[in-house]
């Protein structure tokens, strides 16, 4: 039997009314589809309480609770950037024998949230959403911050694999 695969949802700003914007429903759309494609999934929903509202990972959970049982979801609600629900998103594979990821965000996304995944050791695919409109200030905006983030999060997720060698070393 093959292990499962896990399907990461990156969590995106919850408005104070507790909808998800535009982006956050985007990623919930893509993991419905994904949750049908892939029956057996594990769907991994990420985020923290932002500014205001309930927390991304819950309002992820409660926009795929009518077609995804309760026992597929795992809610990660403490994880507030890509790296972090990366991590945890590893960390939870290996304890669980999950090989394979599939990260669910949007395109502009997808690069940066699968070689963090893939560095911290898990089989990282992704899956491609259909483009929302938008501005192309906004777009240009999204590309440019995910330039930006990129090398940051390369160095801060060598940083924390350093980290996790020394603290297992030092046992």
């Amino acid at each position: 039997m093959r292990a499962p695969t896990l399907i990461v949802v990156f969590g995106a700003a919850v408005r104070a009314d507790g909808r998800p914007s535009g982006a956050l429903a985007g990623r919930i759309a893509l993991a419905r589809r994904l949750a049908l494609e892939e029956p057996g999934a594990i769907v991994f929903c990420s985020g923290a309480v932002g500014r205001e509202g309930p927390s991304e990972a819950s309002v992820i959970a409660d926009g795929l609770r009518d077609m995804v049982a309760g026992e597929r979801l795992v809610l990660d609600e403490t994880s507030r950037d890509t790296l972090q629900t990366a991590l945890a998103a590893a960390r939870y594979a290996r304890a669980n024998g999950i090989a394979r990821c599939i990260a669910c965000t949007d395109n502009w996304h997808q690069p940066r949230a699968r070689m963090l995944l893939r560095m911290f050791g898990v089989v990282a695919g992704g899956a491609w959403m259909t483009p929302r409109a938008q501005p192309a200030a906004l777009r240009a905006r999204n590309y440019a911050r995910e330039a930006l983030a990129l090398p940051y999060d390369v160095v801060a997720g060598a940083w924390a694999l350093t980290g996790a060698r020394v603290r297992r070393a030092a046992r």
